[in-house]
């Protein structure tokens, strides 16, 4: 699905405020959900999560996070469920990126494994020993916040600081997965990716309730990028990659936005190509919605890589060490 626009403004629209009381049936589920303790695994295990339903930036933190860790002397390895992938294999496997497609994966997935070790499956449990045994030293999860399979030595959560927390209300109300305050208590840090009001509201609360504040900022890598840019995503804020392409001089003549974790058919890409054809434009896209892509459909689009920096390195070097040596 892709967020509804109303799911961002603050205060509430009515629309929002009507559908609040099954918003905090929703919140209240997810919170008893998290109040619960999760298995330990024998490994520091870092979670990463997002207040919201998506587009917080887990996953470009949780790339991160993976690359200090091992300039740090660690092994570390992903879990994921996969989410988005169409197969039913419930035992948990180490991706094979020259094997293994996005349908088994799942997109994200796909990303973390170009980075560090990563094994997809539903039970977090049966990942975690399937890691130690392939020679793990570390667990980073970039889903597992909320539903605590796994408990965590470090839980962190992203927060994007254009958007935060949206309108502050739960599903069908809002974006949030569960009421901020229970989420907050069960973090040990918050991690604000880039700059916004809504976002600082969001770390005052955080600093209020005694956890610190490690501020990060996400830029594009060097790329290859045309002049003219039909851009189209399948994220759950495209609106987001539509600006940051702008912002690096772009002229943009057509957006296309899709559901999150959409799978782009040949029809839909060809349907995409002629319109860009028709606009003298090259299609550009993330890399989240290239792995989505057919290998001949991928060679045919611009994508545009991000990378995401700490501005306080060594505090999160601390408290990642924190957690593998306590």
């Amino acid at each position: 699905m892709r967020a509804p626009d109303f799911w961002r403004r603050a205060p509430a629209s009515p629309l929002a405020r009507a559908l609040a009381p099954f918003g905090a049936l929703y919140g209240a589920a997810v919170s008893a959900r998290m109040r619960r303790r999760g298995a330990r695994a024998d490994l520091p295990t870092i979670v990463i999560g997002g207040p919201t339903l998506g587009g917080d930036g887990k996953t470009p933190a949780a790339l991160a996070i993976a690359a200090l860790l091992t300039e740090m002397g660690e092994r570390p390895f992903f879990l994921t469920r996969g989410y988005g992938r169409r197969t039913a294999r419930r035992a948990p496997f180490l991706i094979d990126p020259s094997i293994h497609s996005v349908r088994e994966t799942g997109d994200e997935a796909l990303l973390l494994a170009r980075c560090a070790p990563t094994i997809v499956g539903a039970d977090r449990a049966a990942g975690a020993r399937l890691a130690r045994a392939l020679g793990a030293t570390a667990l980073v999860l970039d889903d597992g916040l909320q539903s605590r399979r796994l408990e965590p030595d470090l839980a962190l959560m992203v927060v994007d600081g254009a958007y935060a927390a949206g309108n502050g209300l739960c599903p069908p109300a809002g974006p949030l997965r569960a009421p901020l305050p229970g989420q907050l208590a069960a973090v040990d840090a918050l991690v604000l990716i880039g700059e916004g009001a809504a976002g600082e509201a969001v770390a005052a609360h955080a600093r209020a309730a005694g956890k610190p504040v490690l501020r990060a900022g996400v830029a594009p890598l060097p790329a290859r990028l045309p002049q003219r840019a039909l851009a189209f995503a399948g994220i759950a804020r495209p609106q987001k990659f539509f600006a940051t392409l702008e912002a690096l001089g772009l002229e943009i003549v057509g957006r296309k936005s899709f559901a999150d974790h959409h799978a782009f058919t040949a029809r839909e890409m060809a349907a995409l190509e002629r319109e860009a054809a028709r606009l003298r434009a090259t299609l550009v896209t993330t890399e989240k919605d290239a792995a989505r892509l057919s290998p001949d459909m991928a060679a045919r689009v611009d994508v545009l890589p991000i990378d995401l920096r700490f501005a306080e390195e060594e505090d999160m070097r601390a408290l990642l060490r924190r957690s593998i040596t306590d």
